[in-house]
């Protein structure tokens, strides 16, 4: 007789998922509010669309992921701060229009199910979820044998959140003689890890846990520097009328990120010194001898988050925001951005 074959001989434990599904299930549930309306588990999240206090309310929805950083985490052990980082990326990307999140839902997959690397990458995203006022409604949590080299996975999370639509920020007032406020990232948040792998394992030989006194830290410490989110020093400004363009600072730096915000008429000018450039930016720079304009369109140089205001609101924004810098200005131009 043949020997019975079963979903765990092709590399798919369902017992596995069974123990992961119960932690997140707990996660999950610590994220809800009074608009959640089902339970993980259901096919479909549903969350209630009723916002009685906007009066024309516009649902903002971004995805993302956090790149190579996951290599990062492989080869630390490290997984609880990833989640984090893709919920405050997908958070930041739809506050730059004045909207807040709502809801979230993540999709981990992974060739072979280890219940504690999911359940740290899931308790991650609850945490994030629970600090920007955001529900995790779902998700999908895929084995796939053969698909992923053992012990990686892949990551990626979908937001939706609101706006009034006479609220929404989308730059089209801004004019030369504005100020530009940059806030401060952590570090490289979570782009450039390609050329930041290269620079740290190739070119410079160090692996994960090399101590190096430039940076304070191990390497892998420095590079898994949680992405912030921007939301809190932002959120009693969002509904002001004095902010007049975000932009978040991502993959193409500030060079290519800012563009995407400004009219036709206008131009940015940026004033390198203005603000802290964090010791991890200049050290993979002379690594690589990589040329200025490399680094400015591959890192954020540790400028996180952009604000653009009129001149006579710069001290209303610098008094509510915390740290910040006035690191340039607005003037007329073809939406570009220079370093001067």
């Amino acid at each position: 007789m043949s020997k019975s074959i079963s979903y765990s001989d092709a590399g798919v434990s369902i017992d596995n998922a069974n123990l992961a599904l119960d932690k997140i299930k707990t996660f999950a549930k610590s994220t809800f509010n009074r608009q959640t309306l089902t339970e993980i588990g259901s096919f479909g999240g549903m969350f209630s669309g009723a916002f009685p206090e906007m009066s024309e309310p516009i649902l903002v929805a971004s995805a993302d992921g956090v790149g190579t950083k996951l290599k990062i985490a492989f080869e630390t052990g490290i997984h609880h701060t990833i989640g984090q980082d893709l919920v405050n990326h997908c958070v930041n990307d739809i506050l730059v229009q004045g909207a807040k999140p709502l809801f979230f839902l993540d999709y981990f997959a992974t060739g072979k199910l280890e219940p504690a690397t999911t359940v740290a990458v899931v308790e991650g995203i609850s945490i994030a979820c629970q600090e920007n006022s955001c529900v995790l409604l779902g998700g999908e949590t895929a084995e796939m044998p053969g698909f992923y080299a053992d012990g990686e996975y892949d990551l990626a999370g979908f937001i939706v959140g609101v706006v009034d639509k006479s609220k929404v920020i989308d730059g089209r007032n801004i004019a030369a003689g504005d100020v530009v406020l940059g806030l401060p990232s952590s570090g490289l948040q979570t782009n450039g890890y390609s050329l930041a792998r290269k620079l740290f394992f190739e070119v410079g030989g160090f692996s994960v846990d090399s101590h190096i006194d430039e940076l304070g830290e191990t390497v892998g410490k420095a590079l898994l520097k949680p992405h912030a989110s921007f939301l809190k020093p932002l959120d009693a400004l969002l509904d002001s009328g004095r902010i007049k363009g975000l932009a978040h600072i991502t993959g193409g730096g500030l060079l290519e990120n800012i563009p995407r915000i400004l009219p036709s008429n206008v131009a940015v000018e940026i004033r390198r010194g203005t603000w802290t450039e964090l010791p991890v930016f200049g050290l993979m720079q002379k690594l690589g001898n990589v040329e200025d304009l490399e680094m400015f369109r591959t890192f954020n140089m540790g400028v996180g988050m952009v604000v653009i205001c009129a001149e006579e609101d710069k001290a209303l924004l610098e008094d509510n925001l915390g740290e910040c810098f006035e690191i340039g200005r607005v003037v007329e131009g073809n939406k570009e951005v220079s370093i001067v």
